[in-house]
């Protein structure tokens, strides 16, 4: 029988850097952008480089909306993706964080027009990749959206970011590890499309990180152009899949499963890390590699780092299964009760016995 056809979506220019927000305008000259730009921004962001990144816009010839949002929720997609079509935006750009450039993605697929993604820290590839995270009814949910067009990452703007979130973005890369692992067991148990190309684009990322753990330094613009890298070769391990799984799987379930359940959670990238030290375990690979890279980079590795507690870690432990129950991993082929949660976090010391 022959396989449908499978489109991928990989961005046309990325441009790393230090100071390349200058380079906004011809960047959209070069992709043969015209017209309109809706620039995305939150309250934070568009102080950082929203701003700038519209006076540029505007110095080079482009009409300009900037829209405000602080939350990825249906209510305010409709309301973003109203102003820019009001306008009549040709084009869209996330300037900002997970969320904002998320929301970038999700306004220009309804919209059906090109997005490009500007990000100002460098916390998951999300930056990077055909997916988004929606609120829905007080619960993340990912959806299909579409790849940037373009990439624009300013290493002065992302290294002046709180390091936490480098570092966060560090761990997201390593989670790659347990998620080629999953998606293997998937192909093996169920017959699951695997893509040899894209497992191994993101296990490269995810080694890239590992290998200069402990070189790896938040505020220096080297260190965040090694990460921003690995994130965009992460992202386009997901377009070639044609789906999340090179890069999300049993780990960040576990990370999902916090965010439901923890009165403070985390980062998502350093859940997802400290998920991938458990999950490791459960496949019987080198948890231990894992833990000491994230402690030499100085991120957190056990559920008291994060703020989480005990409970709350062995609770969603045990609950991650529950999210999005048709992605086969790990969890799923042990299926782990209470005690045997908590005997695979005090093993792997992400909680003390």
């Amino acid at each position: 029988m022959e396989k449908k056809p499978k489109w991928m979506e990989l961005p046309r220019c990325v441009v790393i850097g230090h100071g390349v927000l200058s380079e906004v305008s011809n960047v959209c000259r070069t992709l043969k952008l015209v017209g309109h730009a809706a620039v995305i921004v939150d309250g934070i962001t568009v102080r950082i480089a929203g701003k700038k990144v519209a006076d540029i816009l505007r110095d080079g010839g482009y009409g300009v909306s900037i829209i405000k949002t602080e939350s990825i929720t249906g209510s305010e997609i409709k309301r973003a993706a109203k102003n820019a079509g009001r306008v009549r935006s040709n084009f869209v750009l996330g300037v900002g964080g997970g969320r904002v450039i998320d929301m970038a993605k999700v306004v220009s697929t309804r919209l059906q027009i090109p997005f490009l993604s500007v990000p100002t820290a460098a916390s998951h590839d999300g930056i990077v990749s055909p997916r988004a995270s929606v609120n829905r009814s007080g619960r993340s949910v990912s959806v299909t959206a579409q790849s940037p067009l373009g990439i624009i990452a300013d290493t002065k703007i992302i290294a002046s970011a709180p390091p936490r979130m480098m570092l966060a973005g560090c761990g997201d890369l390593i989670s790659n590890y347990t998620a080629v692992l999953d998606w293997q067991l998937a192909n093996k148990v169920r017959g699951e499309e695997y893509s040899e190309y894209a497992a191994a684009l993101s296990e490269m990322s995810a080694k890239i990180i590992m290998d200069k753990a402990d070189a790896l330094k938040p505020a220096q613009e080297e260190s965040v152009r090694v990460v921003l890298k690995a994130l965009v070769s992460s992202g386009v391990a997901m377009s070639i899949a044609g789906s999340s799984r090179p890069a999300s799987g049993s780990e960040h379930k576990f990370s999902h499963a916090l965010d439901r359940i923890a009165k403070k959670p985390a980062l998502h990238g350093e859940q997802c890390a400290v998920g991938t030290i458990m999950m490791m375990y459960l496949h019987g690979g080198d948890w231990r590699h894992i833990k000491n890279s994230l402690e030499k980079m100085g991120a957190p590795a056990t559920a008291r780092e994060l703020g989480i507690s005990d409970e709350e870690t062995i609770k969603a432990l045990v609950n991650a299964r529950r999210i999005r129950p048709e992605r086969y991993t790990i969890l799923e082929h042990v299926r782990l009760g209470k005690s045997a949660a908590e005997e695979v976090a005090v093993a792997t010391g992400v909680i003390e016995g």
